[in-house]
């Protein structure tokens, strides 16, 4: 059994995995997270600070869920979210759709395709090589 302190509010919980936080922060933090995301639906173009104040959350929780992608900018909205890799402009989580593809066949690319086995050729010795048959 593993037990962990909750990085929110300190208690003692049995950790099974994900973030190191108990059920009843878990719980408060997805009320909030559902708080934000109406939030956003009402008013598409706010920015994360404004977002941040209405709702009493952390930009940094807000810029979480954004790349998880649990949250996704409006089309045109004035929050600027870069992909990690190339610095292209992206609507949620970390890349870009180029970038997910150039790693997803880099990654295919690595793994080593098993090869069909090449046909033993056997070497008759005797001089006329056919099949025969016994009466």
């Amino acid at each position: 059994m593993n037990v962990r302190n909750c990085r929110k509010c300190g208690k003692l919980f049995n950790y099974v995995s994900g973030p190191p936080i108990c059920m009843q922060c878990k719980e408060a933090l997805e009320q909030k997270f559902q708080e934000v995301k109406k939030y956003i639906q009402d008013n598409q173009y706010a920015s994360i600070p404004q977002v941040a104040e209405a709702c009493d959350v952390s930009t940094g929780q807000i810029q979480q869920w954004l790349r998880e992608e649990r949250l996704e900018l409006a089309e045109g909205s004035g929050i600027a979210l870069l992909c990690e890799n190339c610095d292209a402009p992206i609507r949620s989580g970390r890349f870009c759709e180029k970038c997910k593809n150039s790693m997803a066949n880099k990654l295919s690319d690595s793994i080593k395709k098993p090869e069909a086995p090449k046909p033993v050729k056997k070497n008759d010795t005797k001089e006329n090589p056919k099949m025969r048959f016994l009466n």
